[in-house]
């Protein structure tokens, strides 16, 4: 039976995908086979990927939070919108703690011209600037116009400096996205040299592969909380769930009850376990 990807084309449903990223979440053996057959049940021809996500979420729900709200880390991230400020702070926070300093929306000179940079991260080890591309939804693609216009602004900042340090010099460009390049984007990149990251690359190092390495999972993955919620801790700068741990009072003015605020810390703890 035929399902509808996110950008429209459509493929055969293969329940091993399915299964793949339920077994990533954590989900155990025996819930994995009852959200199967539930969902091959009610499989219809053109059903939308997103309809399967949503159902399969719905039935994780009724079991363990710390696994539905992993299984939505890709959702949780597209949440980060609408603008791409978050996106921007996420990421700095992922490097931070890879042992990066960072910062955000910083305005260079260079040669030629002035440029805002959306993240630039430098460390004992190496210095390099990003441009992030969010997009709000899956099935956009980070195509090679992206690359051309990035890689043009890195060489016209070939002398300018991240901060003051002998580290600061800009040594290398990333593009980021939380989706994925078109093949000919990733062309030019390995041509040009410039490191490419998205959603599920490279292999061992992608966007999901760090988060999930270093625990630094965004608000907007919380089971917990509403959406207007999750954006009032963004507008208060808690983009991270362990932010919370760190700043029990970000709650406060969310008009939550006692036992729900349990609930998030709870559910903060059962994601962060090693912090």
């Amino acid at each position: 039976m035929k399902i509808t990807k996110a950008d429209g084309s459509t493929e055969e449903f293969k329940p091993q995908k399915l299964i793949s990223s339920l077994k990533k979440a954590g989900a155990k053996q025996n819930e994995i086979f009852r959200i199967i057959g539930i969902i091959e049940t009610s499989l219809q021809e053109g059903m939308r990927t997103q309809m399967i996500y949503q159902k399969a979420f719905e039935l994780l729900r009724e079991s363990e939070d710390p696994v539905a709200a992993k299984y939505s880390l890709r959702r949780a991230v597209f949440n980060l919108g609408p603008t791409g400020f978050p996106f921007e702070d996420f990421l700095g926070k992922i490097f931070e703690a890879e042992g990066y300093r960072t910062k955000r929306r910083l305005i260079l000179k260079g040669k030629c011209a002035t440029h805002e940079i959306d993240l630039a991260a430098y460390s004992p080890a190496h210095s390099f600037i990003a441009e992030a591309k969010f997009h709000a939804r899956p099935g956009i693609k980070c195509d090679i116009q992206v690359a051309l216009y990035s890689y043009a602004r890195y060489l016209d900042l070939a002398s300018a400096r991240i901060c003051k340090d002998d580290v600061c010099g800009i040594i290398s460009l990333s593009i980021i996205t939380n989706t994925k390049f078109t093949s000919a984007a990733a062309k030019y990149a390995a041509c040009s040299g410039i490191n490419l990251l998205s959603w599920d690359s490279p292999k061992g190092e992608s966007l999901h592969t760090k988060i999930e390495k270093y625990e630094t999972y965004p608000v907007t993955v919380l089971t917990n909380l509403s959406a207007g919620q999750k954006q009032k801790l963004m507008e208060k700068g808690i983009i991270l769930c362990t932010e919370i741990l760190k700043n029990p009072y970000s709650l406060q003015d969310l008009g939550l009850s006692s036992r729900k605020s349990d609930d998030i810390f709870k559910e903060v703890r059962s994601l962060c376990s090693s912090k």
